[in-house]
């Protein structure tokens, strides 16, 4: 008879509950049964050792939490501590010890806690870049350069989104050439409350240069409340690796949901000064929602303005240097996507942009 062990079952991927305490372990498994997951339970930290690696997510019971520190398990990202007392000062070591991201309680965390179970249940991903693009003055190609983006990740082999939450810009997909293209629109999806199904959000959106596209309709205009904004856009992030938002100059709070979501923020101001002090109005309103908030320059200055010192009386860092395009206009206007020109400014500013901000990609189109 062979030693070999059997081999583990191929399957959706399963969160790896490690506990040996019946109470916390039967509150894990309620949680797991409304989202529909199936996870992996170990009762003692060494017998965790051949799923921790490959777990979506890990959640230690406090009760065991020392154990898996001696044990000598790998780090990893993903590591949630369970914890059992509020009271208990000594469970922050412990989270430390073991290498965990998040302390959480229940019932506090349930509601958190279920929104990942479900984001592994349906196969989401978290998004590893959300990036918000607003023009710090009117007509300073911030929807050139969202566009540019999410095509530029696209092009690298980055399942990536486009966002366009102003209603008042004349749609997105324009620039993209695809408003004629089906799929829904932010009109369509004015009743969204709760938790959306990204995957069949995603299916249901216009796909336009291998990226999904939410824009809005050349109807009426009128907006979408701030819950199905929020929804939406939490929606869309649990699905790609990308995730580029068009924001409108004066965010209001349905925006300002989308926003909220995006870990970096480019604000384009072209090297005039006129434009510095508008963006200085722009930067006043996004700052405090966006904490990772960077200039992107656009050259050349009709004064000779360097871009270092067009980010500084901006009050923000330099993101880069977005050089004049000749003949970008043009292009757009024949249905040529901003971006798709692998030699000009804007694609290798996004290049760029993307290299640094996403250094290991999986799989890459030079």
């Amino acid at each position: 008879m062979s030693s070999l062990s059997p081999p583990r079952p191929v399957g959706p991927p399963r969160p790896l509950l490690v506990t040996g305490d019946p109470r916390l372990l039967d509150e894990l498994l309620r949680l797991c049964a409304v989202t529909g997951i199936e996870p992996e339970v170990c009762a003692d930290a060494g017998s965790a050792r051949a799923a921790w690696g490959a777990s979506p997510l890990v959640i230690v019971g406090d009760d065991l939490a020392d154990e898996a520190a001696r044990c000598g398990l790998p780090r990893r990202d993903d590591i949630v501590l369970l914890g059992s007392d509020l009271d208990d000062g000594e469970v922050w070591r412990r989270a430390v010890a073991v290498g965990a991201d998040h302390v959480i309680f229940l019932p506090d965390a349930e509601a958190w806690l279920v929104d990942r179970f479900a984001d592994i249940a349906d196969g989401a991903t978290s998004a590893a870049l959300s990036v918000a693009v607003v023009g710090g003055r009117g007509g300073a190609g911030a929807s050139t350069l969202a566009c540019a983006l999410a095509v530029t990740a696209a092009q690298r082999g980055r399942t990536a989104a486009l966002i366009d939450v102003d209603p008042l810009g004349g749609g997105i997909d324009v620039l993209l050439g695809g408003e004629a293209v089906g799929g829904l629109r932010w009109p369509d999806l004015r009743g969204a409350r709760g938790r959306v199904d990204g995957g069949a959000l995603s299916a249901a959106l216009p796909r336009l240069h291998g990226l999904t596209v939410l824009s809005w309709d050349r109807g009426a205009p009128g907006g979408v409340p701030q819950d199905a904004m929020r929804a939406i856009v939490g929606a869309v992030r649990r699905r790609h690796e990308v995730v580029v938002v068009d924001m409108p100059r004066r965010p209001d709070a349905v925006s300002e949901e989308a926003l909220a979501q995006c870990g970096t923020g480019l604000v384009v101001i072209p090297a005039e000064l006129r434009a510095i002090a508008a963006a200085a109005q722009v930067v006043s309103l996004v700052r405090p929602v966006v904490r990772d908030l960077r200039a992107v320059v656009r050259t050349p200055s009709p004064s000779g303005l360097d871009p270092d010192e067009v980010a500084a009386n901006a009050g923000l860092p330099l993101a880069g240097e977005l050089r004049h395009e000749s003949g970008l206009v043009e292009s757009v206007e024949r249905g040529e996507a901003p971006g798709t020109k692998s030699r000009s400014p804007l694609a290798r500013f996004c290049r760029d942009f993307l290299d640094r901000a996403m250094p290991t990609p999986h799989s890459e189109v030079a």
